[in-house]
């Protein structure tokens, strides 16, 4: 099966009915005043001899996982996020196979309103953009391997033009080429591969030779200890996205500011 194929028909449908709700231009009416308060990217920037930065995630379930932790209150979890010194935080909200919603991203903006927020999600339609304006988000997920390049670039320029800030996603070296030409300054690389959830932490190693100095990099999935983010760092990353780890964390806050003070210097 292929994983990546299967979750963006559902979230395709799953707009389509959310469309049905709201409509298109009804949406974009609501979010024209809205503007993110919040600067993801720079929350990202390290300078040489800083520690590497923390996205720490709010993850209930996942379709390699299963559940994770599904009875939570999005707030206590953003809170103890940010009391451990989290540079930024990623809510899933996807609801099908990792039980996310839209509404946990909100809870958790009102929780921490000075916090950088990044939709984690498989956006497979402009508007999932202008909702992401409207939930409160200050920065989307855009997956390489998940769009069109025509609407990899149209996505960017959209975000960009409501104040999001756009973190795109690699797997691959093709992927890498398509996200320099459509204009990405910030650069996950996801150690999963979306197709099979496999997890290979090699291709952070393997992508970071590639990827211009001047991008903002995050390396993504199967990081759980202090030597995997220190050999992040190293590679030159900026921040690295650690969801389960943290979630199965018993003291998240203490867990969190273990690995934000930990280092991994270049």
């Amino acid at each position: 099966m292929n994983f990546l194929e299967t979750i963006i028909g559902r979230r395709k449908a799953s707009v389509e009915k959310a469309k049905g709700v709201l409509s298109l231009n009804d949406l974009i009416s609501l979010v024209s005043g809205l503007r993110p308060g919040n600067d993801f990217r720079k929350s990202l920037v390290r300078a040489p001899g800083e520690n590497v930065r923390i996205i720490a995630e709010i993850k209930r379930a996942s379709p390699s996982k299963g559940n994770i932790s599904t009875d939570i209150d999005p707030a206590d979890v953003a809170r103890a996020y940010a009391a451990g010194n989290a540079s930024a935080i990623s809510i899933l909200t996807e609801e099908s196979y990792f039980k996310g919603s839209t509404k946990d991203l909100q809870i958790v903006r009102e929780a921490v309103p000075g916090m950088p927020l990044l939709r984690k999600d498989f956006v497979v339609d402009e508007y999932q953009i202008y909702e992401s304006v409207l939930i409160g988000a200050d920065a989307v997920l855009l997956i390489v391997a998940a769009l069109k390049e025509e609407n990899l670039v149209r996505f960017i320029q959209l975000a960009r033009k409501y104040g999001l800030c756009p973190l795109v996603e690699v797997h691959a070296d093709d992927e890498l080429d398509a996200a320099l030409s459509a204009g990405a300054d910030v650069i996950g690389v996801n150690n999963r591969n979306l197709a099979t959830f496999e997890v290979s932490p090699e291709t952070s190693e393997r992508m970071a030779r590639k990827i211009p100095a001047a991008i903002v990099t995050v390396s993504e999935s199967g990081i759980s200890d202090l030597e995997e983010l220190r050999a992040a760092g190293e590679l030159g990353y900026h921040a690295v996205l650690i969801g389960e780890h943290f979630m199965r964390a018993g003291d998240k806050a203490a867990e969190v500011r273990r690995f934000s003070s930990a280092g991994g210097r270049k």
